[in-house]
């Protein structure tokens, strides 16, 4: 399966989002965290890592091998044991790497998600049409969009519904962070949210590679989020193998202040909580 979290404005916590999740992922499965930020990597200063194998690394390989096991052979391996692919600290690296990867249709990433119990988990950072990360995205069994419950943000997806609904046959909302109630952004916004992850800044420095007894993923608020989104995520997977078709779009019944309404929404990931709100 592969998976990929991404962001339309700011950095609401992509990376981190996209750590728990490989860190909390079900049992039974072996995830790997793929860096491909066109902005550049924050993972090999965060966790002290060296800077190879790397995504560079990977992206020379990849022109003369089509090995399933390629993008496991240039992971590295994190504190908590979760494989990741790092990305290089320099945009510009970062996207001849991600440039010479779609050029092969995204095939070590997708030639590892296809492999029996195996996740690949993909940080694209931001995303515009531009972005050199967008064919892994469309690629994609699943797409997790992140936003502040904040204006300027949940504008900026209001007006970019329609173009993310053609990125993924399977996106999913999830609001990240204090600011307008998930039922209210619901409602405003037309999406279903699939979730809410919670600041919290303990778990976010466990995950950051700052060693500490008392807290670890399992235990935190976000670790506990990740976790449910995970299941949720890996649950609708397996239930629409073999169904490609898309579920009917549903236009948004109104819009942020001020911001014009798109024709098409996203449509939710998973199933919902009993309160309707992804609560």
């Amino acid at each position: 399966m592969l998976v990929a979290v991404c962001s339309l404005k700011g950095s609401p916590g992509v990376t981190t989002l996209a750590t728990a999740l490989g860190a909390r992922w079900p049992a039974g499965e072996n995830p790997i965290l793929v860096e491909a930020d066109p902005a550049g990597g924050d993972l090999m200063a965060r966790f002290r890592l060296t800077d190879t194998p790397s995504l560079v690394t990977l992206a020379v390989a990849a022109r003369r091998s089509t090995d399933p096991r390629l993008l496991a052979q240039h992971a590295q391996q994190l504190p908590g044991g979760l494989r990741v692919v790092i990305g290089p600290v320099g945009a510009e690296q970062a996207r001849s790497a991600l440039a010479v990867l779609a050029s092969g249709g995204c095939a070590p990433l997708r030639r590892c998600a296809d492999q029996p119990d195996t996740t690949v988990i993909v940080d694209c950072g931001r995303v515009d049409p531009d972005s050199p990360a967008l064919p892994i995205i469309r690629s994609s069994d699943a797409m997790l969009l992140l936003a502040r419950p904040h204006d300027d943000e949940l504008a900026h997806v209001a007006l970019k519904l329609q173009e993310a609904q053609r990125w993924s046959r399977r996106p999913c909302f999830v609001l990240v962070g204090d600011g307008y109630p998930t039922r209210e952004v619901s409602q405003v916004l037309g999406i279903p949210v699939m979730g809410r992850v919670p600041r919290d800044d303990k778990g976010a420095a466990v995950l950051g590679g700052h060693s500490n007894s008392r807290h670890s993923p399992a235990k935190s608020r976000l670790g506990r989020e990740a976790a449910r989104l995970a299941t949720l995520t890996l649950a609708h997977w397996r239930a629409g193998q073999g169904n490609g078709a898309r579920p009917p779009v549903t236009p948004p019944r109104m819009t942020v202040p001020g911001t014009p309404a798109p024709g098409e929404a996203l449509q939710p990931l998973g199933p919902q909580t009993r309160n309707g709100t992804g609560t």
